[in-house]
């Protein structure tokens, strides 16, 4: 019973040295590999783990790389983008879609303006007039989404824009998933939709507010 008990000691007393409570610049005490002939405890913990950085030398493989090429034609899983027109607005023979490849919902389209708020604000203002707080710093100002050249653009159009950029506007395809870049583009043609509103746009139910 008696050494039981010590040995139920031992062992919290262990568990309370893990416990660090705090940050330390000192390493971590180990306890030796063999504390009793009949218990083996490890010498590793998550404070030291055999583990190889992805921009390590290897001395196993034979190139001395750590980060491995992927086999080739193999994808990784959830990323087989199948469908051109979601994950890349064409249609199967490369051109630009005319018709969204989702849902247009009130939902998506305020998703749109707060991603559009944080990602396009900045250089294309409020209002897509191109009069953003980047331009008045010296860059070069992007044109007007309500220019008749840009009010001609198909909703896969502007998604190319987003994703690979365009003259001075860089790619954003890393920063923007597709769904996002797509609730993006319902909101810019919002945008230009509203611009050039007129009171049969309005429906009926509403026009009395506006009087």
């Amino acid at each position: 019973m008696i050494r039981r008990m010590l040995l139920l000691s031992l062992f919290a007393a262990i568990a309370l040295a893990g416990c660090r409570g705090g940050t330390s610049t000192e390493p971590p005490v180990l306890p030796p590999p063999k504390i009793l002939d009949y218990y083996v405890l490890p010498v590793t913990n998550m404070n030291n783990q055999p583990k190889a950085k992805s921009q390590s030398e290897s001395t196993f493989w034979p190139d001395g790389r750590t980060v491995r090429v992927p086999p080739e034609h193999t994808v990784a899983r959830n990323a087989l983008k199948a469908d051109p027109a979601f994950y890349r607005g064409v249609d199967e023979e490369g051109r630009p879609v005319t018709q969204y490849p989702v849902e247009i919902t009130e939902a998506l389209v305020h998703r749109g303006k707060e991603r559009y708020d944080i990602f396009c604000a900045p250089c294309h203002d409020a209002v897509g007039t191109g009069k953003g707080l980047v331009p008045t710093r010296g860059w070069v100002p992007p044109p007007s989404f309500h220019d008749p050249r840009i009010q001609e653009f198909v909703p896969g159009q502007l998604f190319q824009v987003i994703s690979d950029g365009v003259r001075t506007m860089p790619s954003y395809a890393r920063q923007i998933p597709e769904a996002d870049r797509w609730a993006i583009v319902s909101y810019i043609q919002a945008l230009q939709r509203s611009h050039h509103a007129t009171l049969s746009d309005v429906p009926p139910e509403s026009r009395n507010n506006l009087r």
